[in-house]
This record gives C-alpha cells, sequence and structure tokens, in this order.
C-alpha cells in the first residue's frame, strides 16, 4: 500500500439547497471524521486518477448518517448535482484514531483470514453492512466467495499488522454463496 493512503468515507447521494451543498451519505457507524474533515477527495473510486481534492468550507449533520457538506467550487446546486454518486475520500491519517481493538473496514479489506485450527480460508474482499453487524466477503484462491458475521464471538483475533483474522468456525458457516 502507498502512503497517505485514500479512504472512502461516505458518497454524494444528493444536494441541498440552491447554493451548491452536498448531501453526503457517511460510511462506518458515523459521520464525525466527515464533519472534522477539512480537505475531501471526490472520485468514482478509491483509485480513480482523475479524483479532485477539495477544501471544505463547512460541513453540519443533515439526519442519520448524512452529513451537508459545503465544498469550494461548487457554487450553485447545478454543479453540486454533477458530483452525485462520487465517492468522498480523505487521506488515511485524517481518521480520527479508534481505541484498541476497533478498526475501520478498509483496514479488514486485503487481511488473509484462517480458520481458528489454521486452515487458510481466503482473503476479504468487501465487507458487506447489513444493519446489524457487518460481514465480511470472503474470497478463497479459488474465487468460491464466503460469508462471515463481525458480530458475536466469529472473529476470534484481528491483527492489522500482520493482515490477518482468525474466525471461529460453526457448522454451515463455510458453504459457498
Amino acid at each position: 500500500m502507498t502512503s497517505p493512503e485514500r479512504v472512502a468515507i461516505g458518497q454524494v447521494v444528493g444536494t441541498h439547497g440552491l447554493r451548491g451543498c452536498l448531501k453526503v451519505r457517511a460510511f462506518g457507524d458515523g459521520p464525525e471524521n466527515l464533519l472534522r474533515a477539512d480537505v475531501v477527495t471526490l472520485g468514482g473510486q478509491i483509485d480513480d486518477p482523475g479524483a479532485v481534492a477539495m477544501k471544505v468550507l463547512g460541513a453540519e449533520s443533515g439526519g442519520a448518517k448524512e452529513v451537508r457538506l459545503i465544498l469550494a467550487d461548487v457554487a450553485d446546486r447545478e454543479s453540486a448535482a454533477k458530483l452525485r454518486g462520487r465517492l468522498v475520500m480523505v487521506e488515511s491519517g485524517q481518521l480520527e484514531p479508534l481505541a484498541e481493538g476497533e478498526y475501520y473496514q478498509y483496514q479488514l479489506v486485503g487481511c488473509r483470514v484462517e480458520a481458528k485450527d489454521g486452515r487458510a480460508l481466503g482473503t476479504v474482499r468487501e465487507i458487506w453492512p447489513t444493519g446489524a453487524a457487518d460481514v465480511l466477503v470472503v474470497e478463497d484462491p479459488e474465487g468460491e466467495q464466503r460469508l462471515i458475521p463481525t458480530g458475536g464471538d466469529f472473529l476470534q483475533e484481528i491483527d492489522i499488522s500482520a493482515r490477518r483474522i482468525v474466525v471461529q468456525v460453526i457448522p454451515g458457516l463455510l458453504d459457498p454463496l
């Protein structure tokens, strides 16, 4: 991974008012990182070479997991509407530090997953939010995908520096999608 790493913290879902305010759906548990950002990068995907960094002029909560952002160079509703669907990203160093034992989703993607008995299960390809506990989408070397919940006692060990997650396997957990 290159440093600094871009992290998606939201997505533009619409406009608010006539003066270019963006409605952004915050990713993760809440909007705190969006509310405190001084600069955000807007792009179609994390590695978008055409992504543009923009200064944040104002940010406020707009509802559950929604933030209203006012950005430099987005002066009217028409300009804001053109940004709908763009990811809102920051550099990983801008994220609020988490308590020990807590992780940002982007840190889990790419980690290898092993059963508690040492069997290799695959690699985390993405994370699906479900409303209750998120679900890891784990892909094995043959391309088979399995869903592993993050809640309960399924995740036994997470070692971000080693890029490794150990899971408790129960009957049916490893059935392919």
